[in-house]
């Protein structure tokens, strides 16, 4: 077990409850300022393209930036830390997901130095780069430097972040692979990322080439990794443990939701999307249910495991409650399947869920 004060202390919510409450009194309205602060620099972006899609990116993905954010709630004394430094870093991914996904380029050298920012970014004393060296849009006005130094700067300020440094930038390399290989050529992108695979697979030989790719996909597994940095005296080991066990279930679980609900998106922009690697829908089910139950399971290893057991259930409801739902039928299915016999905890996020996306309609 694990041996983390902050993180087993009564400081950490252990109920939906008292969660939530710290998330609406502290954490949202952090976050909101952080974002407005970010969108006032973006809006001056000189460069057009940049400029749309740096705005858009907040605009249509700021949950992200409220969902990762959570993690603060956990730790409210280091919420100075957390929070500017985990929206900073999912502005840098959504922003550069942005530029990937509407690219004026199909170059995997572009994409590669546009995701060495994230890299520089959990790397305190990294020097910056021109990142845009490698397209025709250049001029941003510093924007996503400005992004790194925020980063580079917060986690220089966690106490234990040279525990954990090696685990975030590992995380944060499968994320730039991954960024690199799905945003290529159409004819070329499948057998990157089936290569990719092929050097992993040892490591995880539970998961699919698909369910592996959609981990590497996300954010949480850093932002876990900043929390537990946030506690004094944590050690190499535990820095290790933990990276275990949110990669790549936790993970996994969190970004396969993601791309379930976009399946009518991705089928009309040509877009890959990992959910549709399944010979069916009841397959698809049984993979996602498995797992959820194997990212609870990890987890349970972990001191406050109700609070990330709260996250896991969280996600269930953050991702099945959204309106992309209604729309779609096979997902609606999905979607009930994976709710049924839902425990009052994920009703209880379902709720809420519903209540934040109106409040920002």
């Amino acid at each position: 077990m694990l041996r983390l004060t902050t993180l087993t202390g009564h400081r950490v919510p252990k109920g939906p409850l008292k969660l939530m409450h710290r998330v609406y009194k502290y954490v949202l309205p952090a976050v909101d300022l952080e974002l407005k602060e970010l969108r006032l620099m973006a809006q001056q972006i000189p460069d057009a393209e940049l400029r749309i899609q740096a705005l858009d990116s907040m605009d249509t993905k700021r949950f992200h930036c409220q969902g990762g954010s959570v993690y603060a709630a956990a730790h409210l004394e280091q919420r100075h830390i957390l929070i500017p430094l985990i929206v900073a870093l999912q502005t840098i991914s959504d922003y550069l997901d942005n530029l990937c996904d509407r690219s004026t380029s199909l170059d995997p050298d572009d994409f590669r130095l546009l995701h060495q920012s994230m890299l520089d970014a959990v790397n305190p004393e990294a020097q910056l780069q021109d990142y845009y060296a490698l397209r025709a849009e250049r001029d941003d006005g510093g924007y996503l430097h400005h992004l790194v130094r925020i980063c580079q700067r917060q986690v220089a300020l966690l106490p234990s972040y040279l525990s954990v440094q090696e685990h975030v930038s590992g995380l944060v390399g499968l994320y730039g692979d991954l960024q690199v290989y799905k945003h290529i050529r159409k004819d070329l992108r499948e057998d990157y990322l089936l290569n990719w695979w092929a050097l992993y697979r040892k490591d995880y030989p539970s998961l699919q080439w698909n369910e592996f790719a959609a981990a590497a996909g996300s954010t949480l597994g850093m932002f876990m990794l900043f929390l537990a940095a946030s506690e004094e005296g944590l050690s190499e080991e535990d820095g290790a443990a933990i990276k275990k066990i949110y990669f790549p279930h936790v993970c996994g679980l969190h970004i396969l939701l993601d791309y379930l609900i976009d399946q009518a998106e991705d089928q009309a922009g040509g877009d890959l999307n990992f959910c549709n690697y399944y010979d069916n829908e009841s397959l698809l089910v049984e993979r996602l249910a498995t797992i959820v139950n194997r990212a609870r399971e990890d987890v349970l290893q972990l001191p406050a495991s109700r609070f990330h057991r709260l996250i896991i259930e969280g996600l269930l409801a953050l991702y099945l409650s959204d309106p992309k739902v209604r729309h779609q039928a096979d997902v609606r299915d999905v979607s009930r399947r994976l709710m049924k016999n839902s425990p009052l905890t994920r009703l209880f996020f379902l709720i809420n869920s519903i209540w934040i996306r109106k409040q920002q309609a």
